[in-house]
């Protein structure tokens, strides 16, 4: 463990938004995070499923928070394997988390869903 993360103070939670979730999950143990927040993993190439980067995710080794867009062209929800996370799905968003006009949730509906989400899950840790 880095000296810095390992002195005494609040837990750190390691977190990031697409490639900076896969590195959340991939360094989560070493700095001493207790749990990862992966907004927009990137499960897989654009049209690529069959290079699946799940080992990643399901390798963190701490409780694992992901938020996904429901068409994610990176990785829709349904393509997520069983694992030990929790999955948040943000209806219509794509992998920055927009959502077309014609959607039935508004911006700020998904960005509501992604708060609460996140805010929940961290009091659960304890």
């Amino acid at each position: 463990v880095w000296p810095a993360l390992a002195a005494p103070g609040p837990p750190v939670v390691s977190g990031g938004r697409s490639a900076g979730a896969r590195v959340a999950c991939r360094t989560a143990r070493e700095l001493g995070a207790v749990a990862v927040l992966a907004l927009g993993f990137p499960l897989h190439p654009p049209g690529r499923p069959e290079k699946s980067r799940a080992e990643e995710l399901l390798g963190a080794g701490v409780p694992t928070l992901v938020v996904q867009g429901g068409r994610d062209p990176f990785g829709k929800p349904a393509e997520f394997p069983e694992g030990d996370y929790t999955l948040i799905e943000v209806p219509h968003a794509d992998h920055g988390f927009a959502v077309p006009r014609r959607a039935d949730i508004e911006p700020e509906g998904a960005v509501t869903i992604i708060t609460d989400a996140v805010v929940a899950w961290t009091a659960a840790l304890g």
